[in-house]
């Protein structure tokens, strides 16, 4: 066995075997992989093997397609075959919001290639004749789609990493693994130690006792997941091909044929079981749980209704076994918290599907620092220390529970919640506040009346007119959200201005309290993080950044700073809360909570000054990101309840309304202020996202080279600003955008501007259909609405009322 090597995966499952196979591909040989039995053992080798192309999320449909893609061509490269079945899927709608969620997905496959086909009942019946149809009103067909053998399917992305240099050693358990003084890694295994530069926790279920080796808390669940397989049918002996691949949400089951049978899974959409919480006993391998059918009977039942041929089939064999899922069902790729070079690449609920495109983009991430698509949502840190058992367990149960039901736009789920409330909580949801989740905090979607309940819809639905009430009072009059979620830091020291001017792209003021609007690069010049840079002082900054991004932009500043510099990054997130006024009576309002001087000459817009407002010392920042005059008062956590209540008394005179989120986006469209993590990704450079503004190429920052060299050129695609003639939906992102009847680019958001009565999207597209005027057209449920591309914003686009 090595005693060095540049990488050590720790897992032999497919997770871990798509990461080693990848690695060798993007040109690391010296990796190696350590598993403690043998490779598939743990949750991938009793695994259905299902491999679906039908999912919401753009990116994570492009991790889907390439594993299918992948599998098919593998047994070429490699000489093991991986089992595929190319017979295609259908899930199944059994109502309008279904038939929606499927317009939509059809469009996202359009974005990338992936062929999806809507149809009816009886075309349904003909693809897979042992169904009946009742209750269906639409299925998605998706041919591409299969199963494969996970065993094989990862036996050959094993040989393949051997056969590009990579090393497996099997039956070796890593029993601890631990931080060097020259920032490498110990890897301590049964068989000796690996000295290793990266380390890679792809351990399954296995990888939170990983994740304690080196002190985090990994945000995983084992979940137990049981299948049947039945005896030879005569109706499956009969048919003359092998029938897709069903999923079904009436029963939340899948069905697939297995030689001359079927495999009927369940998964129940209630009292779904976790296991093994409190860790897994290190002798589990290829080992399965006692089964429980009796827990499955109400979606058997179900089942048997679907496939009536199922109804008296003998069960040969029930597979029982733990599946790891997270609390959002998304898998973690990506840098552990503050931890350099310890990845993670686990939590994979199908794993099968998953396991060759997650390696795929943790193998560019690990060896380029950047991914090719947007990984945001797959990131490991997209978690924080607040994702306890408390929180975990509820959420990644509920997500089983919810495997097969429509995820709608703005719907959060309640298990699990609330895990953190700011102190003004209280009074907001007295004022009947929805409220969303980010990175745990709760915030405020919109503001509803006395009982009413958000119905959720990929249309517009309840919430429309009274969001409508909410950008009216921020527009004319004034408007108070809660902003606390903010990512927040403070950056001292005699180099901190340098230090900063190194990492972020636009220079750092020059002058005590002014704002600018800054971005962090890749080395390849790829939008990584997006910053408010405030100057307090000659050595004092202060940063601001999404809720999302805290542990992301806390790592990206503290492991860029050089040993020499004299610098300090501290995370003040819990230490302010933060209530945005924005609207044209929002000078006049904090006239009468502060003595500080307001207007321009005193206090310029883009500028900020520490001050007392009702008594209460606030970092007041003048800027608004609804495009009003407005202030952003950064305070006290302790103190927000009483600066809210003053501002509300203040405010009663000038009709002073609470807003959220969805007013916020509405608002924020308007005046086309591209967002963090949509618009602006490492896929793009500030070239293609039009921050040309925003870049300084005189100061020295990290991706300078990549971006100047982009600057001037035609790079094939740019964000643009589109109006579009929607009916009763508008854009959500990741709808397909066409010209001359071809997918020419995407959205990446959208919303209804009430002021300017228009509905509105940014788009990603094609670059010679960027110039402005130009006609579009964006597929919207099903449905092409003419789009025009604007040069400018359709509110205030000459941006005088945040100057006012």
């Amino acid at each position: 066995m090595k005693t060095h090597a540049r990488v050590v995966v720790v897992g032999g499952g497919v997770m871990g075997a798509g990461i080693l196979y990848h690695l060798t591909k993007e040109g690391w040989s010296d990796v190696v992989l350590v598993e403690k039995g043998e490779l598939t053992s743990g949750s991938t080798w009793h695994a259905a093997g299902l491999v679906p192309h039908f999912i919401a999320s753009l990116n994570m449909a492009k991790v889907h397609y390439y594993g299918s893609q992948l599998y098919q061509r593998l047994e070429a490269e490699t000489g093991q075959a991986t089992g595929w079945h190319g017979c295609g899927a259908i899930r199944l709608a059994t109502n309008q919001d279904e038939a929606d969620w499927f317009h939509y997905v059809q469009g996202v496959l359009r974005c990338i290639g992936a062929e999806c086909h809507l149809i009816g009942p009886s075309e349904i019946a003909d693809l897979h004749p042992l169904l009946d149809t009742d209750g269906v009103v639409l299925g998605a067909y998706t041919p591409g789609d299969g199963h494969t053998d996970p065993a094989g399917s990862t036996m050959a992305m094993a040989a393949g990493a051997r056969a590009g240099g990579a090393e497996i050693y099997l039956r070796n358990r890593v029993v601890d693994i631990g931080r060097r003084a020259d920032g490498n890694w110990d890897v301590v295994t049964e068989q000796g130690t690996i000295v290793a530069e990266h380390v890679v926790n792809a351990a399954g279920g296995f990888s939170p006792q990983v994740g304690a080796m080196v002190g985090i808390d990994v945000p995983i669940v084992n979940i137990v997941h049981q299948y049947l397989v039945t005896e030879s049918l005569d109706a499956v002996s009969a048919l003359d091909r092998e029938p897709p691949v069903v999923r079904d949400p009436r029963a939340s089951c899948y069905y697939r044929q297995e030689r001359q049978g079927l495999i009927i899974g369940p998964y129940e959409t209630d009292g779904a079981q976790p296991w093994a919480l409190d860790g897994i006993d290190w002798s589990f391998d290829t080992e399965l749980l006692p089964p429980d059918i009796d827990r499955l009977v109400p979606w058997l039942e179900l089942a048997a209704k679907r496939i009536p041929a199922f109804e008296n089939a003998g069960i040969a064999r029930v597979v029982s076994g733990p599946i790891t899922h997270t609390p959002d069902g998304g898998f973690l790729i990506g840098p552990a918290p503050g931890l350099p070079n310890f990845w993670m690449c686990c939590g994979a609920g199908i794993g099968i599907t998953q396991g060759p495109g997650a390696g795929k983009y943790l193998a560019q991430w690990m060896v380029h620092g950047q991914t090719e698509i947007n990984v945001r949502e797959m990131e490991t840190r997209r978690f924080g220390e607040w994702a306890g058992s408390g929180y975990c367990v509820p959420k990644a149960v509920d997500e089983y529970h919810r495997m097969y039901q429509t995820h709608f736009p703005g719907e959060f789920r309640e298990p699990g919640r609330p895990v953190k409330t700011t102190p003004v909580h209280g009074r907001l949801a007295a004022r009947g506040a929805v409220f969303a989740e980010t990175f745990g905090w709760e915030r405020a979607k919109w503001f509803a009346a006395p009982g009413v309940e958000e119905r959720y819809s990929f249309r517009r639905t309840n919430w429309f007119e009274p969001v409508a009430e909410e950008c009216r009072a921020v527009r004319e009059r004034v408007g108070v959200v809660d902003l606390s979620s903010f990512a927040k830091f403070d950056v001292t020291g005699r180099d901190a201005a340098a230090f900063l001017d190194r990492v972020i792209a636009n220079r750092v003021p020059r002058r005590d309290g002014r704002i600018i609007l800054a971005h962090a690069l890749t080395e390849l010049g790829g939008i990584e993080c997006e910053f408010t840079v405030t100057r307090l002082g000659e050595n004092r900054f202060y940063l601001l950044s999404g809720a999302v991004a805290r542990i992301h932009d806390r790592d990206w500043l503290a492991q860029h700073r050089n040993r020499a510099e004299d610098v300090a990054v501290e995370d003040v997130t819990d230490d302010y809360a933060v209530l945005a006024l924005s609207g044209p009576r929002s000078r006049e309002l904090l006239a009468r909570l502060t003595d500080a001087e307001l207007d321009n000459e005193a206090f310029p817009w883009l500028s900020a000054r520490e001050i007392e407002i009702a008594g209460i010392p606030t970092r007041a920042l003048r800027v608004s990101y609804a495009g009003e005059l407005g202030w952003e008062l950064h305070h006290p956590m302790a103190d927000m309840e009483a600066l809210y209540d003053a501002v509300m008394a203040a405010g009663e005179e000038y009709g002073i309304a609470d807003f959220g989120l969805y007013a916020l986006n509405s608002l924020r469209m308007e005046k086309a202020y591209k967002a963090w993590g949509l618009e602006l990704t490492t896929e793009i450079t500030p070239v293609e996202g039009g921050l040309d503004r925003f870049v300084d190429l005189d100061s020295p920052f990290i991706g300078r080279d990549a971006v100047a060299g982009r600057a001037g050129r035609d790079t094939g695609s740019r964000v643009v600003y589109l109006s579009v003639d929607a009916v009763d939906a508008d854009a959500h992102g990741n709808e397909p955008v066409y010209a001359n009847d071809r997918v020419v680019g995407l959205t990446t958001s959208g919303a209804y501007g009430y002021a300017a009565r228009q509905s509105i999207a940014f788009a990603f597209v094609e670059a010679d259909w960027s110039g402005s005027g130009t006609g579009l057209e964006v597929e919207i449920l099903g449905r092409r609405c003419a789009a025009r591309v604007l040069d400018a914003p359709l509110y205030d686009p000459l941006n005088r009322r945040p100057r006012a």
